[in-house]
């Protein structure tokens, strides 16, 4: 069995509002990432997948903070490190992150060489301006990007170029994990294709060793990722395989998420569309209970009350109080 290349353990992180209030947006999060994995995080917006992504890369500024838990790279806490340790050590050489708006991520006064140039002086200060060019026009070719947009501005570029060139601008230190938040939200379909192609090959190279791919979409991740882990109000619902996920999600909120999407693969082409009824709690809050739970058809007093602990059945993981049994019977009873 591979080793954990990433171990998050009851990670709690939370925004301090201008009134001091305190919004827990990752609360109590726990998930192992094996090497040589892919890992999908799905979730309605707002229910923490990026503040956790944030949150994994040590990005704590104001009005982000951390409270408590570990993260463990390779084997390191993170949390144990200072800023310049995390930055020189860990950053880009461990773990590296695609944010969201990836596509507006570059200055447009630079040219795409000064973006690695950059990288290099400060990670690899051994290697001359013209050995980075060489590195940085070998791993380009070799990721189907013409050495060409090296001394492109980023204005130069189409979206789904810029996406994939800070993708490779990413990646130009192999590092184990890359996080890639919303990676094809702003793209077309052709474009998705790309980036998701770009991606994979990133792993078959050995580029990366693992990935986490955060997005709203659970159709998306069967074609990305083994697992899938599904989000909502902070905590983590549901982990499986892609395929268990995407066919048989076994958390209300889940089949919830499955039915509001269209879903092309076979098999699933006549479901019905659904709406998931209401809003997400709010995390200003302190919520007795199920998170889940005034929107859940299938809610009982007792699901309001005592906090639902995670089950863990087969290697795959929910948070609910019913068992898979009862699960089961309500779904065939159409109740949905």
């Amino acid at each position: 069995m591979a080793e954990n290349i990433l171990e998050v353990k009851e990670l709690k992180t939370y925004y301090k509002t201008r009134l001091k209030e305190y919004v827990y947006a990752v609360d109590g999060v726990s998930f192992e990432l094996p090497e040589g994995k892919t890992l999908g995080i799905a979730g309605e917006s707002g229910c923490g997948k990026s503040t956790l992504a944030l949150s994994l890369m040590g990005f704590y500024f104001p009005p982000l903070f951390y409270k408590s838990g570990s993260i463990f790279i390779n084997g390191t806490d993170i949390m144990k490190l200072n800023k310049e340790q995390l930055r020189t050590r860990i950053l880009g050489r461990e773990i590296a992150y695609i944010p969201q708006a990836a596509m507006n991520a570059l200055n447009p006064t630079l040219k795409i060489i000064n973006f690695i140039e950059d990288i290099m002086k400060e990670h690899r200060p051994e290697l001359s301006r013209q050995q980075v060019r060489m590195l940085a026009s070998e791993r380009f070719e070799t990721l189907n990007l013409s050495s060409r947009v090296l001394d492109s501005y980023p204005n130069e570029l189409s979206g789904g170029m810029k996406q994939r060139t800070v993708i490779a601008i990413s990646t130009i230190l192999n590092p184990k994990v890359l996080i890639a938040d919303e990676p094809t939200s702003a793209l077309d379909v052709t474009s998705q294709k790309v980036v998701i192609k770009l991606l994979k090959e990133l792993l078959n190279r050995k580029y990366i060793k693992s990935l986490v791919f955060i997005t709203h979409e659970l159709p998306l991740l069967y074609h990305v990722t083994d697992d899938i882990m599904v989000m909502y109000a902070g905590e983590i619902v549901e982990r499986g395989t892609a395929h268990d996920m995407v066919f048989e999600p076994l958390h209300p909120y889940s089949r919830k998420l499955m039915g509001s999407i269209i879903v092309p693969e076979e098999g699933m082409k006549n479901q019905k569309l659904s709406a998931i009824p209401g809003a997400p709690p709010n995390l200003k809050h302190t919520i007795e209970g199920c998170r889940f739970a005034d929107r859940c058809t299938y809610a009982t007093a007792e699901c309001k009350k005592g906090k639902a602990e995670s089950r863990l059945i087969n290697n795959r993981s929910y948070r609910c109080i019913f068992d898979v049994g009862a699960l089961k019977e309500m779904y065939e009873n159409g109740h949905e």
